[in-house]
């Protein structure tokens, strides 16, 4: 029997486990040495943006969005094709998630109805660079300057992504990008907050709310020569990484260009072998703007939303993972009773939504156990 291959699966090295367990052995493993150096290291790689690690995505954009002013009452514009995080986040602060249409190809929010969702509540825009794909932000970076308004991009999936030849991260107002083990690189759990050194008022807020607004960092207050006396200066979050996470975190950026190449073949390989099931599925269509996809998922939608749930007990049968990324949240009860989203709102979201499905993408994925998954995608269709 085929051995399961599951839908993601984290590499990690010797180096790193090394790491790990250096760090189990030095007696710290709290928020330390080797988190300051994990944030020095993402700052090099976002070429001298400010960086700040949080034990998740979710807890970053939920900073990120507090730190910006977002606050009961306000309304974010997003996509409902996403993760329950980037709406979960807004409507904890009693926020509005305003759910925008996607681009039925790129599976992205489309940035020609986001100006026509603002109103004079709106404080921000959060669009998601799904599965690594690059969001097109021109056009939306030039709305939110004419009406003064916010961006936290939800950069999940984009670890390594590039737009216009421009990393994401290295421009822009805000992304948050996670390490969770599904991700292109990861610390175990964890996420980091990226933005322009220059936003100190924000620098600050963050790094007093993912510790319990409490102004001195426990290495600062528990090494040798240093004062144990502290201050609360506001009620704040547990949200601060620790060093076994970054221990894990820090080899895993120096592999992740590496990782990445990877994934894009691998990714490669199947856009090519399923280029005869056009008239079956579509894969997610490539933008006109330049752009370097990190290879995080590989969607496709089964163009006959009848035959999915088929598609995928029979890859399930023949040991292969698989996962309907994602179903669309304005559909889910708390954003259909809370906030009068209903289906038939957002049609190109629900098409996609009735018919992704993501299939196994990883570094480690062998071209052999590729070459089954598509066999067996193949034989589904034929």
């Amino acid at each position: 029997m085929q051995k399961f291959l599951p839908l993601s699966k984290p590499t990690i090295s010797n180096e790193t486990i090394e790491e790990v367990i250096n760090v189990l052995k030095s007696g710290w493993i709290a928020t330390g040495p080797l988190s300051q150096k994990f944030e020095e290291k993402l700052s090099e790689y976002f070429e001298g943006r400010q960086a700040l690690c949080v034990t998740s995505a979710t807890a970053g954009l939920k900073v990120a969005l507090m730190a910006i002013g977002v606050k009961a009452g306000d309304e974010v514009i997003t996509t409902s094709l996403t993760f329950a995080s980037t709406a979960n986040v807004i409507a904890m602060l009693g926020a509005k998630p305003i759910f925008v249409d996607i681009e039925r190809d790129s599976f992205n929010i489309d940035p020609n109805k986001i100006a026509e969702a603002c109103t004079e509540k709106t404080k921000a825009i959060m669009p998601v660079h799904y599965a690594g794909l690059p969001v097109d932000l021109d056009p939306i970076y030039e709305i939110a300057k004419a009406k003064n308004l916010r961006i936290i991009e939800d950069a999940a999936h984009a670890m390594g992504s590039e737009y216009k030849k421009r990393k994401i991260g290295t421009f822009g107002d805000i992304q948050v990008f996670s390490f969770h083990p599904i991700k292109n690189m990861t610390s175990g759990e964890g996420g980091c907050i990226v933005f322009d050194k220059s936003l100190t008022k924000e620098k600050k807020f963050i790094e007093l709310q993912r510790f319990h607004g409490i102004d001195r960092s426990i290495w600062d207050r528990f090494s040798k020569n240093a004062s144990c006396y502290y201050d609360v200066v506001m009620p704040g979050e547990k949200s601060n990484m620790s060093d076994l996470q970054a221990a894990i975190g820090i080899h895993q950026l120096q592999e992740l260009e590496q990782m990445n190449e990877r994934r894009r073949f691998l990714a490669a390989r199947y856009r090519k072998a399923f280029a005869e099931l056009s008239e079956k599925i579509s894969m997610q269509a490539e933008p006109e703007y330049e752009f370097i996809h990190s290879g995080h998922l590989f969607p496709i939608c089964v163009k006959d939303e009848t035959k999915r749930d088929d598609f995928m007990a029979f890859l399930k049968e023949n040991s292969i993972g698989t996962t309907p990324y994602y179903m669309p949240l304005h559909l889910f009860s708390y954003y259909k009773n809370t906030f009068g989203y209903n289906s038939g709102m957002l049609e190109h979201t629900e098409y996609v939504g009735k018919r992704i499905v993501c299939i196994p993408l990883y570094t480690a994925l062998q071209e052999v156990e590729q070459d089954y998954i598509i066999s067996t995608i193949k034989k589904f269709f034929a």
